[in-house]
């Protein structure tokens, strides 16, 4: 088994499967890739059970088979060699020699053949949109998830496809995020959780990508193909809580204000808060917003005032100022509103320009009990 390859184009390839690999694995033949060749085409594949990505590489050859290289000895030779070609051969005594311009080098590899095989899919249903699309939809929903093991439900991003939209909800039972799009749609009615290490490779991969990502999906794994790349995942099994439930549908009072001031008062103000509540106090009253927050145990306090505009009853209203500043962080608009009804009642937190056609986003930020 023979092949020529470019030492870049297979460093850039080999560095985005490497992604998938984890730093210990139960299994040593998941410490590899897969070296898969056929003729010219040499397909690369990298897994830890749950997620296997693989790509199709252009190389030179007529040859064929199947080998496992490592992965963390093979990536760190690529990452030394300026741009050439490279010849992979195969020996005898289970090494495969890497031939450069000005040296040689041997690996030991292992059988093929140990690689766990990629799921295949049943009657999967599947669905389009572009890559850059997809990106943005998890970039807007990942952060909100939660780490929790005993929850694994919220540990993922919740995927609702139909006819009507696709919608992509991420919670950790303090903050939540709805991001839909209703000028993309699915052929029917799905729903399924993604875990957040294969949707976190996909980000780094999609963001500015021009071209389209096929979704094919069961019930117990999903696929994402694009390109000369597809990645395959297991889902979360189990059933994701109702979020419209949480989301309160009357919300008399709303604040509008300019996201960068906000962001940079609540950052500032959150200085001076309670280091383990990080509990800022929202003061509204007319057009005047008034930030504060104390740190009783250090005598620490800080307030500020802040113009907005107001529709509603004057309030007071706790929040931890860690996920506001996510939240706020997570949004391009230069304009967001607040919509609140009670000091007890979660406040919705909306853009309110920066929007594509057709794209929504509504977050959902959970209040913290105000000591009077």
């Amino acid at each position: 088994m023979k092949f020529i390859v470019s030492s870049t184009y297979l460093l850039k390839q080999l560095q985005v499967l490497g992604g998938v690999i984890n730093n210990s694995n139960t299994l040593p033949i998941l410490d590899n890739f897969l070296f898969d060749l056929q003729q010219n085409k040499l397909t690369v594949s990298a897994s830890d059970l749950e997620t296997t990505m693989s790509s199709v590489l252009d190389v030179e050859s007529d040859n064929e088979g199947v080998i496992a290289v490592p992965a963390k000895l093979l990536l760190e030779t690529l990452k030394t060699f300026p741009e050439q070609p490279l010849t992979f051969v195969v020996e005898e005594n289970n090494t495969v020699e890497i031939s450069s311009n000005h040296g040689k080098y041997a690996l030991a590899y292992a059988d093929g053949a140990e690689f766990p095989k990629a799921v295949e899919l049943s009657n999967p249903s599947s669905t389009t949109i572009l890559g850059d699309i997809f990106a943005t939809a998890i970039n807007k929903t990942i952060f909100a998830a939660g780490n929790d093991d005993l929850r694994p439900v919220m540990s993922g991003v919740f995927f609702q496809f139909s006819p009507e939209s696709l919608t992509f909800v991420a919670t950790d039972a303090h903050k939540l995020v709805k991001y839909q799009r209703t000028d993309i749609t699915a052929s029917q009615v799905a729903e399924f959780i993604m875990p957040k290490k294969p949707l976190n490779l996909l980000k780094g991969i999609l963001a500015g990508s021009e071209s389209d990502v096929t979704i094919e999906y069961n019930e117990s794994n999903a696929k994402f193909s694009f390109e000369s790349t597809e990645l395959i995942c297991r889902l979360i099994d189990g059933k994701y809580p109702n979020y419209d439930a949480v989301i309160p549908k009357e919300n008399p009072n709303v604040l509008s204000i300019a996201r960068n001031q906000f962001l940079s008062s609540v950052k500032r103000v959150s200085i001076f808060s309670n280091k383990t509540t990080h509990q800022i106090r929202l003061k509204i009253a007319g057009a005047e917003l008034n930030i504060s927050a104390e740190d009783l145990d250090y005598s620490n306090k800080a307030e500020e005032r802040l113009t907005c505009s107001y529709q509603g009853d004057d309030m007071q209203i706790g929040f931890n100022s860690r996920f506001l500043t996510e939240m706020l962080n997570n949004l391009n608009c230069d304009d967001i509103s607040l919509e609140m009804s009670l000091p007890n009642r979660a406040g919705i937190l909306t853009p309110i320009d920066g929007l594509d056609e057709g794209e929504h986003v509504t977050m959902l930020v959970m209040p913290v009990m105000l000591n009077s």
